[in-house]
């Protein structure tokens, strides 16, 4: 008795819309950032009850910004106060933006960690949310902003969900 499942296709079809679903990304379409410029990443505010969620995915954007071609990476000065589940301010995007034009960087990586757990449940899986955008220093504007969701399997690791997601979200930008 033949099923439709039986079908090579319609099983590939089947397993790419359920896998379909684990993530969700928006992001600015056609804009680009030179990896030739040098960069410098912000610690993402960290709007999670997990503690800190804006450091490690800080530390997962920086290497990958090297994996993808970015040979000059510079690290901002710490903040002065330690910010383990506070959003940072506004005001220190505005000071960070103000070192940045001193220090010779062009682009300045920020953003939201939104999510940054391992879920409850039998599996407990990860999953991670959040909010990246690049500044162009030279005039203070937001080149590019994208947003996304991931979530992984039983398995799987937080970081590695993290560094799948923010590589999705930044690779057809940094050129």
């Amino acid at each position: 008795m033949n099923t439709l499942l039986a079908h090579p296709l319609l099983r590939l079809l089947c397993l790419v819309t359920l896998l379909g679903g684990c993530a969700v990304t928006d992001r600015v379409p056609e804009r680009t950032a030179s990896a030739q410029a040098r960069w410098a990443v912000l610690t993402l505010e960290n709007t999670t009850t997990t503690p800190m969620a804006g450091a490690r995915a800080e530390a997962v954007a920086r290497a990958l910004l090297h994996t993808l071609g970015v040979n000059d990476v510079v690290r901002p000065p710490a903040p002065t106060r330690d910010a383990l589940f506070d959003p940072a301010p506004a005001a220190d995007t505005e000071a960070a933006i103000a070192w940045a034009r001193g220090a010779g960087v062009r682009y300045l990586l920020t953003g939201t960690v939104d999510e940054w757990q391992y879920k409850v449940g039998v599996d407990g899986e990860p999953a991670v949310g959040l909010a990246l955008h690049i500044i162009d220093v030279e005039d203070g504007s937001t080149l590019w902003s994208g947003v996304g969701a991931r979530t992984g399997w039983g398995r799987d690791s937080l970081a590695a969900v993290a560094q799948t997601l923010i590589k999705s979200l930044l690779a057809p930008v940094v050129r």
